[in-house]
């Protein structure tokens, strides 16, 4: 179709010679554009994820006021079918959009078009004109990266005619309560109500809103125009931030491998904030299908709620309204060294995991080969530890471009060493987060009652009467540490045996015994070292009490030295905990005729001369140390223990000094009918019970009972 030539320009003032006085000249050709999916119309436009299938469009010229022609074009649809609302709107059938041209085609049909009506209105750069910002954000924009188009630039620039008009007319109504019909009603204009041609209406009624406000004064009209971001870009988010709560909504339901540019993909059309996709993680560490993202403002975030239940491939994604403490908790972060890390943009972040404890930067580097460079060398890389030091075997590098990243992930499980190296795309809420995880874990589980004083020695000193096992299986029980030390466990002192635990409670597969001398220690580490337990050799390395408890509170003990814990408290400075001594404060006067010194073992088992106890610190100096949990177990096997025995005066003072006490009381229900005393005792190894001759594990409800034939629930003083 050939467009009629463009009618000269009405009789009046020379717009060029305006637009050169005017501090702000009109703008450039507008294209006003209009179009329709197969679903939902209106406000509700694209939230059904259905394909375009009509946009109509004219060019206007604002320093002339000419018109160019008026175009209409059918998009073939994938899904053919209409919903009633769209067949009764727009009369269109499926059989006529069948025989419509593919979106590619009628793309390349506009942008031809266009050009033709603006070179023929003067020519200049040309900026779309739409009514609201559904049609792009919410409609052109998905459909393009679903189909993967490349669109034109004009595309990522609009004006919305809404917001024009709201600026002209600030005392009407909202600018997204408002319509091309209610524009024309503010306006009082006349539109012809006979065309019944559906998007031809629109378009002519907004050319007609165009030039009215055009007659007013116009020196802030079509001068913002709204951008499309064409590229998510990363950045770090601290602590400190202050993010709004309108402007963040939470996604469900994501695939476990998407990235933070996938969920941009996601939302494509609308702008996220730098570094605004927080993928969620686990307590495992590991990606959990949720992620919190950050708009630039809240309209932007009600679009966003308009895609629930929209497909990332095939599966739908839910999104909900988020708080801004939420993101902040998730994507901020307080450590210079990541902002560092953080700080390069345009960069790709890679998340390496299953690093050898030794691997440095080189090692890494040389992994990764010269195909993917790491950008920065060294200082692309980034490397997870642990409060005191220790290596986790994550990292995180950065590299230049999208093709990089590509050729690194094909690293994915190769071999470092003896160990395969997982790689996966990441972004920089997941760095703080994993930083934020092994920065902020307190290094011992906080304990949640006050610690009750344990008679069992640990005494001072630095003669190294104690060894080490490291390397045990984490499965190794006390039985089997005692089976592997062989006659050497003969010389372990009463309460002696210490194991170790990881953040997570578990076994570390670390381990100090304490023994009588230290003659037997190292008699103890040359017959064990290098001695395989269950298909693992264990080293046994001579230590002394006062490294044993450096170590049990968090510190290192290496072939360079030993390291003090990394505590904050001035209470847990080195000076401080060297062991945990004796003292007259940490001991009420009714707690202390409960433990005497001669009621802890048999005789048999008791040293000759009375040895320092030591404690447990009580409720005014309670101790929240990192990492390690500090466990005494029995010297010998559980099965063959002996246990406390009850003096008189501890019989005596029992109904009052422990019973009255709140908590001191405890009831297990659920006991197995075959457990006995030795059972019940084995699982509170590691707390203190009331003055026991077995007495104060109470059977209930069937006196008639034996103590062999212990019923189902017991109550433990």
């Amino acid at each position: 179709m050939t467009p009629p030539p463009p009618q000269p320009p009405p009789p009046g003032p020379n717009p060029a010679a305006d637009s050169a006085a005017d501090p702000c000249p009109e703008p450039g050709p507008l294209v006003v554009l209009f179009g329709a999916t197969a679903g939902a119309l209106g406000p509700d436009l694209g939230s059904d994820e259905t394909d375009l299938i009509l946009l109509v469009w004219q060019v206007v010229e604002p320093r002339s006021r000419q018109v160019g022609t008026l175009h209409k074009s059918l998009i073939r649809a994938e899904a053919a079918a209409l919903s009633p609302q769209c067949r009764e709107a727009s009369g269109l059938s499926a059989d006529s959009l069948a025989r419509a041209e593919p979106l590619d085609k009628v793309l390349q049909q506009f942008s031809q078009l266009v050009s033709g009506d603006v070179a023929l209105l003067g020519g200049g750069p040309h900026m779309l004109c739409t009514d609201g910002q559904q049609l792009l954000r919410q409609v052109l924009h998905p459909e393009a990266s679903r189909k993967n188009l490349v669109l034109p630039d004009t595309f990522f620039s609009f004006y919305d005619l809404r917001r024009e008009f709201h600026v002209q007319h600030p005392r009407a109504r909202l600018a997204r309560d408002l319509t091309v019909a209610t524009m024309a009603q503010e306006l009082g204009l006349e539109t012809d109500a006979t065309e019944d041609d559906f998007g031809v209406w629109e378009v002519k009624t907004m050319v007609a809103v165009i030039l009215h406000l055009l007659e007013g004064p116009s020196g802030q009209l079509f001068s913002k125009p709204e951008v499309v971001k064409q590229k998510y870009e990363t950045g770090p988010c601290s602590k400190a931030d202050v993010v709004d709560s309108e402007t963040v909504v939470r996604a469900r339901g994501l695939p476990w491998q998407s990235s933070d540019q996938d969920v941009a993909r996601f939302f494509k059309g609308l702008n996220i904030a730098r570094g605004g996709v927080a993928l969620c993680l686990n307590a495992q560490g590991r990606r959990n299908g949720e992620a919190l993202i950050r708009f630039v403002d809240s309209e932007q975030r009600d679009l966003a709620l308009q895609r629930h239940k929209h497909h990332m491939g095939v599966r739908y994604i839910e999104v909900y309204k988020a708080t801004g403490e939420e993101f902040v908790k998730i994507a901020g972060g307080t450590s210079l060294e990541v902002a560092r890390f953080l700080s390069r943009e345009d960069q790709v972040i890679l998340r390496l995991r299953g690093l050898p404890f030794s691997a440095g930067p080189a090692d890494v580097l040389d992994f990764l080969g010269p195909e993917c460079p790491v950008t920065g060398g060294a200082d692309g890389l980034l490397f997870v530890r642990h409060p005191d030091g220790r290596p986790t075997g994550d990292a995180f590098a950065l590299f230049a471009c999208d093709e990089l990243a590509q050729a690194a992930l094909r690293r994915h499980k190769g071999m470092l060493g003896k160990r395969y190296i997982e790689l996966f795309r990441s972004t920089a809420a997941e760095v703080q987060q994993v930083l934020n995880r092994y920065a902020s874990s307190s290094l011992l589980p906080t304990l949640t009652a006050p610690l009750l004083p344990i008679p069992f020695p640990l005494t001072a000193g630095t003669g190294r009467d104690c060894v080490r096992l490291r390397g045990l299986p984490y499965t190794a029980t006390i039985e089997d540490i005692l089976s592997f030390l062989g006659e050497a466990a003969a010389d372990i002192r009463p309460h002696g045996v210490h194991m170790v635990l990881n953040q997570q409670g578990r076994p570390s597969g670390d381990a100090f015994i304490q023994m009588t001398s230290a003659e037997r220690a190292l008699a103890a580490a040359q017959r064990c070292h290098k001695k395989v337990m269950k298909e693992r050799y264990v080293e046994v390395v001579p230590c002394s009490t006062e490294e044993m408890s450096r170590v049990l509170m968090g510190g290192t003990l290496g072939r360079s030295g030993m390291s003090p814990p990394p505590c904050k408290l001035p209470c847990l400075s080195p000076p401080a905990y060297a062991t945990f001594q004796a003292t007259p404060t940490l001991i009420p006067t009714e707690t202390a005729a409960l433990y005497p010194s001669s009621a802890l073992l048999p005789a048999a088992r008791v040293p000759a001369a009375p040895t320092p106890v030591a404690y447990y610190p009580g409720p005014a100096t309670q101790l929240y140390m990192n990492y390690t949990a500090y466990y005494p177990s029995p010297p010998v096997s559980p099965t063959t223990v002996g246990y406390l025995t009850t003096p008189p005066a501890a019989l005596a003072s029992a109904p009052t000094s422990v019973l009255s006490q709140q908590g001191a009381l405890v009831r297990m229900q659920g006991v197995p009918y075959t457990a006995g005393m030795k059972d019940l005792l084995n699982i509170f190894q590691a707390y203190q019970l009331a003055p026991d001759d077995y007495t104060s594990l109470m059977p209930l409800s069937d006196p008639s009972r034996t103590m062999l034939q212990a019923p189902k629930e017991w109550v433990c003083l």
